[in-house]
């Protein structure tokens, strides 16, 4: 073995003992289309029924590679300034699976003609399972191994329809979902998260966007995006991520109709790592029912 190769596989086994030690929200690089995973006091802020559907197939070409999709529904009340969600998670990796079901509730509060402070909480439940290779001399480890546990979460955002931020903690309870047989446990992160839309011109429009991840016993995690949207159509963009294995992401997103939105993104492997794996790849749809009554979407939604 080379010792290129000894340094890849010396970093891909310290990053699975992260993630085995440690059950962590799975991260994105569409993560600006799909903030309800980690900030419930997104849910509602669309103005309308949203529905996004995202699936992520991570370090093509490695055995047991992770893949994660996920499922967020939510929408503002009738007649106050509510709003209700659920989401959900499915992460897999290897012979280790995880779920995250959880439901939303948001309350805006006016703060201007054109700002607007959310407030948010989350409930539901995390659980995570993997498959046992049998012991013959132990024969109480057989069978899958599965655990559940109850978490909640909490939010702030705030926000115009052309700039926002946001602060979150979307799994308070440090949770040990292995009950004493071994490490697993369900830290608590931080988030923060920024974006903002200016003018290029009347058909061009920038939007540079910001993601932060702090998790208790893990590094951090940082995010940097910046898209440019033709005619309000056509999303292209590119992306940044520190501290982590994949680094670098192309984005490309297009309006389909006023209800469909398609979006792809590539994230192309840091150094050497790209000799065991051709990249990560991610697909979303997103569903918004804006009834023809209103005329179809009044001004564009850019978060």
């Amino acid at each position: 073995m080379s010792i290129k190769q000894y340094y890849i596989l010396t970093l891909l086994g310290l990053f699975h003992f992260v993630v085995a030690s440690g059950q962590q929200l799975p991260q994105f690089t569409q993560y600006m289309y799909n903030t309800m995973s980690v900030n419930p006091a997104y849910t509602g802020s669309r103005g309308t029924l949203n529905a996004t559907l995202l699936y992520r197939y991570q370090w093509a070409g490695i055995e047991g590679n992770p893949r994660t999709a996920t499922l967020a529904v939510h929408s503002p009340m009738k007649y106050n300034r509510s709003a209700l969600g659920i989401s959900y998670i499915n992460d897999r990796s290897g012979d280790e699976q995880s779920h995250f079901a959880f439901a939303n509730y948001s309350y805006t509060i006016p703060m201007g003609q054109k700002l607007k402070l959310a407030l948010g909480l989350n409930a539901g439940l995390v659980n995570y399972g993997f498959k046992r290779i049998p012991d013959p001399t132990d024969p109480s480890f057989s069978g899958d191994f599965t655990r559940s546990a109850p978490n909640f979460g909490a939010g702030l955002y705030l926000h115009t329809n052309h700039w926002y931020l946001g602060v979150s903690t979307p799994r308070i309870l440090t949770t040990d979902l292995n009950e004493g047989e071994f490490e697993a446990l369900e830290r608590n992160s931080y988030y923060g998260i920024a974006g903002v839309v200016i003018n290029i011109s009347p058909t061009i429009k920038f939007k540079p966007t910001a993601l932060a991840k702090i998790t208790n016993g893990a590094p951090a995690s940082y995010d940097a995006t910046a898209s440019l949207l033709f005619s309000e159509k056509l999303w292209i963009g590119a992306s940044y991520r520190f501290n982590d294995v994949d680094n670098i992401g192309f984005l490309l997103d297009y309006q389909v109709t006023d209800f469909i939105r398609l979006g792809y993104a590539y994230d192309l492997p840091r150094g050497d790592f790209n000799t065991y794996s051709s990249g990560s790849h991610e697909i979303i749809l997103i569903y918004e029912l804006w009834p023809k009554k209103l005329g179809g979407i009044k001004s564009p939604r850019y978060f």
